[in-house]
């Protein structure tokens, strides 16, 4: 009887330490304190990549996104360094800043370069030519930077909506345009986008003419300025006549054609009876337009050419 009950006590010993052994090795890890706290993506980085286009109205920047990358993209806010020095980045909703825009870079694939790597940089242009472009958005696509001011940039990463939440913004970046030059000069299609014969808020019109051919295609001013009204969506057609327009009323207003003459040549002749939107149903695909669409916009830009008007 007393060997049954020893083995019995040995037997629930053993049991009861099997058992304690299995919910031990059950139990889940314990987080650690940067998996509890890691909710957000890391903050980018923004650096001056060309301080200042020369002669022109725009600004080079660099995001580079951090550890966690830019998996949908980026957005980019900035205003002049004047205004930001008296008011302070505006809080959500807050009215009265004259000079603050901000533009998305989405992470679009196939479309766009914007969903970043870890620590990988990518670099965009802050003038009129990038709200073209597909993956970027921006309501200040009619509002080009003003020559000769201090800007002030500033950036976030957009939440990934399968991962972590937006990020924190960057530190502040500031960079300069440089003085435009006066007399024989260009303006960007921003500019006569909204001094056209449809004026955007307090303009006047200043075409110097009234009808344009674009490709082998005549069209009236009224025509010309409800294409510039229209977002290229994608069509490299509309992309194109947007820095076509623009660089034939440049040099409709004095600006030397010599930089820009074969190049409108080469536009025309891609175009060729294409009818554009929103006047007709013409595309072309942006791999198409996108050489040409650099070199007028350069030209338009003042990086070449005459330079900018201020």
């Amino acid at each position: 009887m007393k060997k049954l009950l020893i083995f019995l006590a040995v037997t629930l010993f053993l049991a009861s330490f099997v058992i304690l052994s299995c919910k031990k090795e059950l139990q889940t890890p314990a987080l650690t304190s940067e998996a509890i706290i890691k909710t957000a993506l890391d903050a980018p980085t923004v650096k001056c990549a060309l301080c200042a286009i020369p002669n022109g109205p725009s600004i080079a920047i660099q995001v580079c996104a951090g550890a966690t990358g830019t998996p949908a993209g980026f957005s980019v806010q900035w205003m002049l360094k004047s205004e930001f020095d008296a008011k302070g980045w505006p809080s959500s909703g807050a009215t009265g800043y004259s000079s603050f825009c901000e533009a998305s870079y989405s992470g679009i694939p196939a479309c766009s370069v914007y969903d970043l790597g870890p620590n990988v940089c990518a670099e965009v242009n802050i003038g009129d030519y990038p709200f073209d472009a597909c993956g970027v958005s921006s309501e200040c696509a009619s509002k080009p930077l003003i020559c000769g001011k201090e800007y002030i940039f500033r950036a976030f990463a957009h939440n990934d909506p399968s991962g972590l939440g937006k990020s924190e913004f960057s530190a502040n970046q500031v960079c300069s345009t440089q003085p435009c030059i006066e007399g024989g000069c260009t303006y960007t299609q921003g500019y006569w986008k909204t001094h056209g014969p449809i004026p955007k808020g307090n303009n006047v019109n200043v075409w110097p003419v009234k009808t344009l051919t674009l490709g082998t295609v005549s069209y009236t001013d009224l025509q010309l300025q409800s294409i510039f009204d229209t977002p290229p969506a994608g069509n490299g057609l509309i992309t194109l006549a947007h820095q076509l327009i623009a660089a034939k009323l440049n040099v409709a207003n004095g600006a030397a054609p010599t930089y820009v003459a074969a190049k409108i040549a080469a536009a025309d002749a891609l175009i060729g009876g294409l009818i554009i939107p929103p006047v007709g149903g013409g595309t072309l695909a942006p791999s198409a337009t996108s050489a040409l669409v650099t070199a007028l916009t350069n030209y338009n830009e003042g990086v070449i050419g005459p330079g900018h008007c201020k």
